[in-house]
């Protein structure tokens, strides 16, 4: 990953992701790298569909930086191990990828990335929070089956991927998509082939 890591901090921040001026909260996210049963692998998440805001929504462990946090890599841990209950201690910090916008929450998010040397068992923490828990591994999300564009109902059109009973679209996905592309590791896929997003998924990104 020295390629990935030395190339993650200067990352070009596409325009729709760029943070605005001011007025949004600070948030980080842990993008956790681990070598798993099946070979190197991402952990993602999925959010319960309870939520107010990105319910029933595959994403990264993370969450609003607080002020005990002492700023994103401190916060991106302590979120990681409140919503999936792994050992902060297993995780070696890596590096920080530029702070990225999320419009429909506000939030001005930093990914943090992470590498598991000791991995920890995890599990959907808070109920009304987390749904779910998974290692993805990187085969699966590099995988062409896997992977498609998904249209919302105001023509927005982005990444996805059908990976561990998940459609992972949105921010997480996006962000995904980049990290395939800086880590040299996206392979050749059909980009024609444009889905609608599910009823559901609509139903609960437009839950207010």
């Amino acid at each position: 990953m020295r390629e990935f890591v030395a190339a993650a901090p200067a990352t070009e921040v596409p325009d729709h992701f760029r943070p605005p001026g001011n007025g949004a909260r600070a948030a980080a996210v842990l993008i956790l790298f681990g070598e798993g049963p099946e070979g190197p692998d991402l952990l993602l998440l999925q959010r319960a569909d309870t939520m107010r805001k990105h319910a029933g929504q595959p994403a990264f462990p993370g969450g609003g930086i607080d002020p005990g946090d002492g700023g994103p890599v401190g916060a991106a841990l302590r979120e990681a191990a409140e919503e999936t209950g792994l050992d902060p201690a297993g995780v070696t910090v890596l590096t920080t990828m530029p702070e990225l916008y999320v419009s429909h929450s506000g939030y001005r998010v930093t990914p943090v990335i992470g590498w598991w040397h000791e991995p920890s068992a995890v599990a959907a923490g808070d109920p009304q929070e987390v749904a779910s828990v998974a290692r993805v591994p990187i085969a699966e999300l590099t995988d062409p089956a896997n992977r498609l564009q998904v249209r919302s109902p105001s023509g927005w059109v982005g990444p996805a991927f059908r990976v561990r009973n998940m459609l992972v679209w949105g921010f997480t996905a996006g962000v995904v998509h980049r990290l395939l592309q800086v880590a040299g590791w996206a392979r050749p896929w059909d980009e024609s082939r444009i889905e609608d997003l599910p009823p559901e998924a609509i139903d609960l990104a437009t839950r207010e």
